[in-house]
């Protein structure tokens, strides 16, 4: 190898599919071993869910997290879901409590553990120390995503006055930790929380690529957060180069946050169609569209888009998904998703590693399927812009169109090419290298860019010729393309810095005269 080569080095070999997959990571899938099968399998992104756990589990499976993409050489990213503003259920007796329909029970924030009396009356236990004030009688109290319901009644002489009287329309199971939705009421309880607060220090601490902030009804409050992370990364004395802001993931889940969607879209990085509790807090007929709604303006401002939640929620406890769980993974492919999510099905699923593949074999078909566009459809907002790297990312479509491109290959040193590439629309991957581990970690959230690690070549007049070469060994040693196959490369000069990327090359694989040249 000649003394200035690029060093080929480890990394995925699977083909790369446009949409990537997030999975909680969990006890069913915290084992060293499992989540390296889960990375094999086409985890790109694992999820930490701060509304379980302690900060020691979180830090054990983080650490067995980066330990895995260290070993398998595989940029992975790790997102932090605060529990934001949810209301839950709070310590139950072993085995949780049975309320029947037609049953009047209470929900009281000052009873430490929920109780059955004697005569038969129940009182759950709270995390939420106004409910009583802030739930009028007539209004819904749904738990656990509505699979019992309630509705509050006017106080009885005796209660507590911190107890919420209610009757139950359709009982069931109670058990520790499950979620209060109050879709009929008004609630006082901020957007950022003390709780969110701490989780939000812990993973500045710890590094983690995303923030995702829950129950978001106002751009105000995806503002709020930042400003929280500002304060405390600036308290933490961390160095903005090493450990740079995490970017703020939206979630979609209440009334409010579809009605102000656009205004959500534009204060943050990312959104999330959060069906769980956006289910229960509205009409579930409405899902669907509200879904399309959702992916539709996080496209027009350019940002990712994740849908999640039951994708393949029977593959917790069976070995294949129903057909209808299939059709809803590829219809949220096809609707634009950059990312799909599983939640329950991985972190204490009976099949996660199968869970997984059964994802990614419905992604790589569906995305097999999906029609090419007449014309890329490059966000307004970033039109806008006027930005150099977005007109070129603009031109490259046209390039990898009228040339049967397989890839677009990026130098994205910091995501911007990459993103600017992603949110252009291309129907085939783009590779995007860059000597930056967290902006490689970072990259996972963008549609279609497969992130891979290259050292920075030494920066004379021959740089971008080298990692022609290099891009050339590195995909034909993992199988994704052959001799004879063009590929589109978008770089500038030097490598391995934030300069806007402004050349763009077609490299006919195998053809020494095509591509970036030494003189280039």
């Amino acid at each position: 190898m000649p003394p200035n080569a690029i060093a080929a080095v480890p990394g995925p070999t699977a083909p790369p599919t446009l949409a990537a997959i997030i999975a909680t990571i969990g006890p069913a899938s915290e084992a060293p071993e499992t989540v390296a099968k889960l990375i094999s399998a086409g985890v790109a992104i694992f999820r930490i869910n701060f509304s379980h756990g302690t900060f020691d589990d979180h830090a054990r499976r983080l650490a067995v997290i980066r330990d895995a993409a260290r070993r398998l050489g595989v940029p992975i990213a790790v997102l932090g879901d605060l529990p934001g503003p949810k209301i839950r259920i709070g310590p139950m007796p072993e085995g949780g409590l049975t309320i029947e329909t037609g049953q009047d029970v209470l929900i009281d924030p000052q009873c430490p553990l929920g109780m059955q009396s004697a005569a038969g009356a129940v009182t759950l236990s709270c995390r939420y120390a106004r409910i009583a004030a802030e739930v009028q009688p007539g209004q819904r109290v749904l738990i656990n995503d509505g699979a019992l319901r309630l509705l509050a009644l006017p106080a009885e002489p005796g209660d507590s006055p911190t107890a919420l009287r209610c009757r139950v329309t359709s009982g069931g199971l109670v058990t520790s930790g499950k979620g209060i939705n109050l879709p009929d009421s008004e609630l006082s309880v901020p957007a950022v929380t003390e709780q969110d607060i701490a989780f939000t220090r812990w993973a500045l601490e710890h590094a983690l690529d995303y923030l995702a902030l829950s129950f978001v009804r106002t751009a105000a409050e995806v503002v709020s957060l930042r400003a929280t992370i500002a304060a405390l990364h600036a308290e933490l004395k961390l160095d903005v180069l090493i450990n740079p802001y995490p970017p703020i993931i939206a979630k979609i889940e209440k009334p409010q946050a579809v009605a102000n969607i656009e205004s959500i879209a534009s204060a943050a990085d990312a959104l999330m169609v959060a069906r769980g509790d956006l289910g229960v807090e509205m009409d579930i007929a409405e899902v669907p569209m509200v879904q399309k709604r959702i992916v539709a303006a996080a496209e027009a401002w350019g940002k990712p888009c994740i849908v999640a939640t039951q994708m393949l929620e029977s593959m917790i406890s069976a070995p294949s998904p129903t057909r209808a769980e299939a059709t809803d993974v590829a219809n949220a492919v096809l609707d634009g998703a950059d990312c799909v999510m599983l939640s329950g099905e991985t972190a204490v699923g009976k099949y996660p590693v199968l869970t997984v593949e059964t994802m990614r074999r419905i992604i790589h078909v569906t995305e097999r399927s999906l029609p090419a566009r007449a014309a890329p459809t490059p966000p307004v907002k970033v039109v806008e812009t006027g930005y150099r790297t977005a007109a070129i990312a603009h031109g490259a479509w046209w390039v990898a169109r009228d040339v049967r491109a397989k890839f677009v290959v990026v130098w994205s040193q910091a995501g911007g090419g990459a993103r600017y590439l992603s949110q252009t629309g291309f129907a085939i991957p783009i590779i995007a290298y860059s000597s930056s581990p967290v902006s490689l970690q970072r990259m996972n959230l963008l549609k279609g860019v497969r992130p891979l690690f290259c050292p920075v070549p030494a920066a004379d007049t021959d740089s971008l010729a080298r990692w022609n070469e290099r891009v050339e060994a590195d995909l034909l040693s993992r199988g994704w393309i052959k001799p004879g196959e063009a590929i589109v490369l978008m770089a500038g000069r030097p490598l391995g810095t934030r300069a806007p990327s402004t050349t763009l090359a077609v490299c006919i694989v195998g053809d020494a005269t095509t591509g970036f040249c030494g003189h280039c």
